[in-house]
């Protein structure tokens, strides 16, 4: 009688999960079609899109290129990346069109890209990391990990006792327009650059190089660690760095020429994301509280070219947002896991920030990003009337799933906003030990939803879920020019693989499979795209992968 029960259980579960996976697309409105592609140029940065991470400054995650459907079997032994770390969060445009830079947790390389090359010119160590070798990078990817006990040990062994602690360096950069890589490790900010523009093979050189500790304060980000964090970089359309820290932001001119200017967070706050700026040099910078279940801050901060003004009268803001508890992988921090995007780029639309909040299970709020629409009603349970719209996201999940929540941020493309579930029920407290053993140990965490703002009704709603779908801990990249959403995770059946997901139906359209190595897996970097090709961020290295037909 129990295993009936139980049968006919699994049954309706079952036929519920088809229902919400095949759920129909909802019309898209008019405005989803007329809406800016995107924000504005800044002229200081070394182009439009892939001049610093998260594709934008206003950190949409999207893209032009276009890529072919269909399913592609790709054996990454046998293809050669550009050797780096074990962390390659980003591959960022040169301003010389065949060429670019990728910045790794150990180094920084520069790589011809022309025709269909990917090859490396040069590299130079990032000044205060240490560099693995080839074989330490190798042995890193290419063992199996048949535990978490045995991948803690093995990690140790190559990268150091505390193999996260890498992480700050190189994670989030940017490249100036005089094409000069802007990243940091510990406490050095450096600006990396060819040593002659017209021969890249002489090598590279350190242009500028400037200590933050004489500028950002230690803080306690860990109980009982006081040291300096680093968590973002952006850069202001006057030209200035920002520097994002677990307690802070501070501005600096790109030649470090200046002491700077630093704007310290309230004690209880913690921020472990980057920041997204506008074309008016707001700086859009989300916090958690120390305390789990407390509120977290969404502020807009306004560079003025001399100092950071918290100022209403500088058009400054900020307004609460719920927090949550500390969550078992992947994701830090009770508050959001999310780098704010930036939506709508006209005078004339809706002009948001998007962040997913802190909650165990999460929502996807949206705060207006300068004047508040006069006839705007504060939202029925939110915190206050700088919120635009909030909307529960259940990623098609059940209703008893204890966690739904993001390390990555929110998809823009034009009106439409994409979300992935990246939480399991238990996970390692070092996050790059969490990272190369969520998939091949620990099974994937399952779940998405791709949802629209609707400009009239100023709300949300839901467009698709997939609860059958794993995102680990790669950041989702959308192809404008494909309708393609596509995510990194690993199965039992294929491994690691990459899958595109039709932007307005949630369809099953690419799948790249990579196998059971941990090549395979691009461990909390972005996914990127070239034209027709796939620029895969692996833990060693990114790989340039031609998806055409």
């Amino acid at each position: 009688m129990k295993k009936t029960i139980l049968m006919a259980a699994a049954c309706l579960f079952f036929l519920w999960s088809c229902k919400e996976n095949g759920k129909q697309a909802k019309d898209l409105s008019d405005a989803d079609q007329t809406q800016t592609a995107g924000p504005k140029k800044n002229p200081y940065l070394s182009n439009d899109i892939y001049g610093v991470t998260h594709i934008n400054p206003a950190q949409t995650d999207c893209v032009p290129y276009k890529i072919n459907d269909g399913e592609y079997d790709v054996d990454l032994m046998k293809m050669e990346p550009v050797w780096g770390g074990p962390v390659n969060i980003f591959t960022f445009f040169s301003t010389q069109k065949d060429f670019m830079w990728s910045v790794s947790t150990d180094r920084i390389a520069l790589v011809d890209k022309s025709g269909d090359q990917w090859k490396k010119i040069t590299d130079i160590d990032l000044p205060g990391a240490r560099r693995l070798s080839v074989d330490q990078l190798k042995s890193i990817s290419d063992v199996a990990y048949p535990s978490v006990s045995f991948a803690a040990d093995h990690l140790k062994k190559v990268i150091g006792a505390e193999p996260g602690s890498i992480m700050p360096a190189g994670v989030y950069s940017l490249v100036s327009s005089e094409n000069y890589v802007y990243t940091n490790a510990g406490n050095i900010v450096s600006a990396v650059g060819m040593i002659d523009e017209k021969d890249p093979s002489k090598g590279l050189e350190v242009k500028y190089k400037f200590d933050v500790s004489n500028l950002i304060p230690a803080s306690e980000a860990i109980p009982g660690v006081k040291k300096i964090s680093l968590v973002g970089m952006n850069m202001t359309y006057d030209g200035h760095i920002i520097i994002g820290a677990v307690n802070g932001i501070a501005v600096i001119d790109r030649e470090f020429k200046t002491a700077g200017v630093f704007y310290p967070f309230g004690e209880n706050e913690l921020c472990s994301n980057s920041m997204s700026v506008d074309d008016g040099n707001g700086i859009y910078i989300a916090t958690g509280s120390k305390t789990p279940n407390g509120d977290g801050i969404m502020r807009k901060l306004v560079w003025t070219g001399k100092r950071i003004s918290d100022k209403e009268e500088d058009g400054a803001w900020k307004a609460a947002y719920p927090g949550g508890e500390w969550p078992p992988a992947i994701k830090a921090g009770t508050g959001t896991g999310s780098t704010p995007t930036l939506m709508g780029f006209d005078d004339k639309e809706d002009q948001l920030v998007l962040i997913t909040d802190g909650q165990n299970r999460m929502n996807l709020i949206a705060f207006w990003r300068n004047k508040i629409p006069d006839s705007f009603q504060q939202k029925e349970g939110t915190k206050s009337r700088r919120i635009a719209g909030s909307i529960p996201i259940t990623a098609g999940l059940p209703k008893d799933q204890p966690w739904i929540q993001s390390e990555q941020s929110v998809v823009a493309n034009k009106w439409g906003a994409f979300v992935v579930n990246n939480l399991i029920n238990e996970g390692n407290p070092d996050k790059i030990i969490d990272a190369m053993t969520v998939g091949p140990v620990h099974p994937g965490p399952k779940g998405m939803e791709r949802l629209e703002w609707n400009p009239e009704k100023h709300e949300f709603t839901s467009v698709w879920t997939r609860n059958d779908v794993v995102s680990t801990s790669m950041v989702p990249v959308v192809t404008s020019g494909s309708n393609i959403v596509l995510i990194n995770g690993y199965t039992k059946e294929k491994g690691w693989q990459v899958t595109g997901l039709d932007w307005n139906t949630g369809k099953d359209r690419l799948h790249v499979n990579f196998g059971f190595t941990n090549r395979g897996n691009g461990a909390y970097a972005n996914l990127q795209l070239l034209e027709g090709d796939l620029l895969f961020n692996s833990v060693i290295g990114p790989y340039r992968i031609p998806l055409r037909k």
